[in-house]
């Protein structure tokens, strides 16, 4: 059966690896490797995997965990810049150290902060950190991010990349049910070329994606 790509719409996808539990498949153009919908979870299900997650500001780990974006991410920004956690969850805390920094900021989660009004504004960055492996339709929804950042604006992304398919087939990360879009590099500078931006990795599992 033919299955669009959800990061660029290409047809162009093929078989790439099956496990016990679902198929996966890779785009030809962007390089994204992505679980075609019938292998995706409903939205209570999706809920029920993530109201297990345990994050929180206190947790020291979880910050040092963050700093691989926070910190490069900082080093670019102009004092007071105002910025967006997309997909904060529920324990929201990029945002509370970015506010410690000086930077006002609004959150977005569909499940955890589901105000869309926020998603109506603009901001001089926006993150989005174990986000974009959760999306049904990554260019879709980076695309909107991405219209919301004046030119210089920044979008930072944390998510593990696909390395080979040799990796691919012995990686924890796709055993997560919820993890359904998997990006490379190429798909990184793929989506980069296509929204008009530039494409840096500073860390193993950031991008940040600079408006031109």
């Amino acid at each position: 059966m033919m299955q669009t790509c959800p990061l660029c719409a290409s047809r162009d996808t093929h078989h790439y690896h099956r496990d016990a539990r679902r198929d996966y498949r890779r785009c030809a153009r962007c390089e994204l490797v992505f679980v075609p919908p019938a292998g995706r979870l409903d939205p209570a299900a999706e809920r029920a995997v993530y109201d297990q997650h345990e994050n929180s500001p206190d947790d020291l780990g979880y910050r040092r965990f963050l700093s691989r974006l926070f910190e490069p991410l900082r080093e670019r920004l102009p004092a007071g810049a105002r910025g967006l956690d997309f997909g904060a969850g529920s324990g929201p805390t990029l945002s509370v150290m970015f506010e410690e920094a000086g930077h006002p900021m609004a959150i977005y989660d569909p499940f955890y902060a589901p105000d869309r009004e926020v998603l109506g504004r603009a901001y001089d960055f926006i993150t989005a950190t174990e986000v974009v492996e959760h999306l049904f339709e990554p260019g879709r929804e980076l695309a909107r991010l991405a219209a919301m950042l004046p030119a210089g604006g920044w979008l930072g992304l944390m998510t593990k990349r696909v390395a080979s398919r040799e990796a691919f087939a012995g990686w924890h990360y796709i055993l997560d049910p919820t993890h359904v879009a998997f990006f490379s590099e190429a798909s990184f500078a793929w989506l980069a070329g296509h929204l008009g931006m530039s494409v840096e990795f500073p860390a193993a599992d950031v991008a940040l994606l600079q408006k031109r």
